[in-house]
C-alpha cells in the first residue's frame, strides 16, 4: 500500500500475512496509511527507501530478530518510534528491545483499541523529536514547542548524575515503564516528573500516587475510581487515578507496598490499557505511561514473594538508580546553595552563602535524608535566623552545641588538659613507658571528640577534620574488637 498525502505512515512487520493485514486494516480506518513487511530484510529495505511515522514490529521474524530491525531503524536520521508486540512467551525478548530503544510493546492478543492507542502516542512522541530539530536542518522555522532535556529539573552535574541525565534522556523518547529506586529523599517523584516534561505528553496531566500513604481497602478506588454506591461513603462516582492521567503520566511512588491483590488488577491495566471503576461494569480505556519508584529492593521483594514476579517485568523495562546525596560530591553544595537562594527569596532574608565552617559540616554530614533533609535544615535556617552568612550557630540540627565543641580536637589527646585515660603497657618493652599504641589514641581522641559534641558524630567528625563515614567504620572496627 502507498503512503497517502496528509497520512501519517505506519510500517506493519509481522511475517503472519492474516494477523498483518488485520493490523492494517485497523489502522486504516483510523486514517493511517500503511505498508505491510512480512520479513525483516524487506523491512530494513522500506526503512531505507523511506522513514515511516512509526513502526509496528513483531519481534519473531523468520529471517533475522527483530532486534536488528531495531537497532537499524534507531541508527538513522530521525528514526520512527517502533512499537513491538510479542507473545507472552517472549516478554523477555520485548523488555530487551524497550532497553535498545523501542518506544512500546503489547502483548498478543490485543485490542484494535489497546493498538490505536500506542500508535498514536508513538506518532505524537515522532512528531516532537522532529520538533527538536535545529531550524537550520529542518530548512524552516519551526513553532512547535522545543522539549528540553531532563537534567534542567535537577541541580548538579556529578559524575553518578550524568549518567542518570543520559539514561532519562533516552527514556522520555519512549513510552516504556520506568522504575525509579533509591533511597527516601533523593528525588524519585522530580525523576518521575522530569520525564513527563521532557517526553511528547509534556502537555498532559501528572498525577503521583503514593502507594504507602492509602489505606488497602481503598487503594483500588483510588487507582481505578468506583461508582456511586459501589461502598459505603461512595455518595458520588469518582475517577481514579488511572483515568485522571489520560494522555499523561501516572507516578506510582513506593509501589512496593500495593497490595499482592492490586498488583494483579495493575498488570492486567498494563496489558490490556483497559479497566473498571469499583461498582461498575463499564470497561473503560486509558492511554498512560506508567512510573514508578520504590525505596526497597524490587529484587528482594520478589524474591520473597511480596510482590509479583510478571509485574516487576512489565514494570522494570528501563531501571534508574538515583544515587544518594552522600556520594555526589560537590553537587551537595550545589545544592545547598540553591536552596538557600530559593528560600531566602521565598522568606523576603538577605542570606548569600555560607561560612567555611557551615560548608566543612555540610560535606562532611552523611545526609541520611537525602535531598530532602538538606532541603529540610536550609528552610530551618533561613525562616529562623538572618544575615548575610549561614553560621555554624544556626544549624542547631548539625551542631546541636557549638560551645560543647572543642576549639582543638586534634590537640587534645596530646596536651595536659585531656583526661586521664589510664596507663597501658607499651608492646617494646621496658624503657618505653608513656608511649601509647596510635590505635589507642586516636580512639581515644575520637571519644573525647564525640563526647564533646554531645554524640553528634557528623559535628565531631567536622571538628576533627575527618568524614564522618571514617569515624562510623573506625567504631565498627572497635567493637568487634579491631584497631579501627
Amino acid at each position: 500500500m502507498n503512503s497517502v498525502p496528509n497520512k501519517q505512515l505506519v510500517y506493519v512487520v509481522e511475517d503472519s500475512l492474516s494477523s498483518g493485514a488485520l493490523y492494517c486494516s485497523y489502522l486504516e480506518q483510523a486514517g493511517y496509511s500503511t505498508q505491510h513487511f512480512t520479513n525483516g530484510h524487506s523491512a530494513l529495505l522500506g526503512v531505507k527507501e523511506q522513514m515511516p511515522d512509526v513502526v509496528l514490529q513483531d519481534v519473531c521474524l523468520p529471517d533475522i530478530s527483530g532486534l536488528e530491525v531495531l537497532s537499524f531503524i534507531n541508527r538513522q536520521e530521525n528514526p520512527a518510534p517502533v512499537v513491538i508486540i510479542t507473545a507472552n512467551s517472549s516478554i523477555d525478548v520485548a523488555v530487551d528491545a524497550m532497553r535498545l530503544g523501542g518506544f512500546d510493546f503489547i502483548e498478543k492478543p490485543f485490542s484494535k483499541d489497546r493498538l490505536l492507542t500506542s500508535i498514536a502516542s508513538a506518532v505524537d512522541q515522532h512528531q516532537a523529536d522532529i520538533a527538536t530539530v535545529p531550524t537550520a536542518v529542518q530548512g524552516t522555522p519551526s513553532t512547535s514547542k522545543i522539549i528540553t532535556g531532563v537534567s534542567e529539573y535537577f541541580v548538579g552535574d556529578s559524575l553518578a548524575m550524568s549518567t542518570v541525565f543520559r539514561l532519562l534522556d533516552s527514556a522520555a523518547k519512549s513510552k516504556a515503564s520506568v522504575f525509579v529506586t533509591g533511597e527516601s529523599g533523593t528525588g524519585k517523584e522530580v525523576c518521575a516528573f522530569s520525564l513527563h516534561k521532557a517526553s511528547a505528553r509534556h502537555d498532559g496531566p501528572f498525577i503521583a500516587i503514593n502507594c504507602a500513604a492509602i489505606p488497602a481497602d481503598l487503594f483500588e478506588s483510588e487507582i481505578f475510581g468506583h461508582e456511586k454506591g459501589a461502598f459505603s461513603g461512595a455518595v458520588s462516582q469518582r475517577k481514579g487515578a488511572a483515568e485522571m492521567a489520560a494522555g499523561g503520566t501516572l507516578f506510582l511512588d513506593e509501589l512496593c507496598e500495593m497490595d499482592l491483590n492490586l498488583q494483579a488488577k495493575l498488570l492486567r491495566f498494563l496489558q490490556t490499557g483497559t479497566f473498571s471503576r469499583v461498582g461498575g461494569q463499564t470497561v473503560l480505556h486509558s492511554d498512560i505511561r506508567i512510573v514508578c519508584a520504590t525505596n526497597r529492593d524490587p529484587a528482594r521483594e520478589v524474591g520473597e514473594g511480596r510482590f509479583r514476579e510478571d509485574l516487576y517485568y512489565r514494570l522494570n523495562v528501563i531501571p534508574v538508580q538515583l544515587p544518594p546525596l552522600r556520594e555526589r560530591g560537590a553537587d551537595i553544595m550545589l545544592l545547598a546553595e540553591h536552596f538557600l537562594a530559593e528560600k531566602t527569596k521565598a522568606n523576603d532574608k538577605h542570606f548569600r552563602g555560607f561560612t567555611p565552617e557551615v560548608k566543612s559540616m555540610i560535606m562532611q554530614h552523611d545526609w541520611p535524608g537525602n535531598i530532602r533533609e538538606l532541603q529540610n535544615v536550609i528552610e530551618n535556617v533561613v525562616v529562623i535566623n538572618d544575615g548575610e552568612l549561614v553560621s555554624v550557630e544556626m544549624m542547631p540540627s548539625l551542631a546541636p552545641v557549638l560551645s560543647k565543641a572543642p576549639a582543638k580536637p586534634a590537640a587534645v589527646v596530646l596536651s595536659n588538659s585531656v583526661p586521664s585515660f589510664g596507663s597501658v603497657s607499651s608492646p617494646t618493652g621496658a624503657g618505653m613507658q608513656g608511649i601509647r599504641p596510635l590505635w589507642i589514641v586516636e580512639k581515644e581522641a575520637i571519644e573525647y571528640a564525640i563526647e564533646q559534641c554531645g554524640d553528634n558524630i557528623p559535628l565531631a567528625a567536622a571538628c576533627l577534620g575527618v568524614s564522618a563515614s571514617t569515624i562510623y567504620r573506625k567504631k565498627k572496627s572497635w567493637d568487634s574488637g579491631g584497631e579501627g
